[in-house]
């Protein structure tokens, strides 16, 4: 299995009852095989540019385990999900987590150095 990150727009008006929606995304990685291990709900923040007629949207980011075929599967279903606007779905770059991580443990032992 591969490591995937997956963020979804949801519609704005679902934003009171977040957890139904949410819970229909869950569900569609479970049915590929996916596994999903971090979730982070990002908030109702304004679009660049409108979709479907929406200025905001409710962005949810996700981390998750995907077996080969199931990337397909996925983009294929929320593709024809209305509650979701829109949904970027991509690998899991190790080097660049690497880094991410290097430049954390780094700020943070400046930060005890200064004290």
């Amino acid at each position: 299995m591969k490591e995937y990150e997956l963020t979804v727009l949801i519609h704005p008006d679902l934003e009171s009852d977040i957890e139904k929606p949410l819970e229909k995304v869950r569900d569609i990685i479970k049915s590929a095989d996916g596994e999903i291990f971090k979730e982070d709900n990002w908030g109702k923040k304004k679009l660049a540019y409108m979709i479907n007629k929406q200025d905001f949207a409710v962005y949810v980011y996700m981390d998750v385990k995907l077996p080969a075929d199931a990337p397909l599967k996925i983009s294929n279903t929320l593709n024809i999900t209305e509650e979701v606007l829109r949904y970027l779905l991509v690998t899991v770059d190790e080097k660049g987590r690497a880094a991410l991580a290097e430049a954390a443990k780094n700020a943070e032992a400046s930060e005890a150095e200064e004290k």
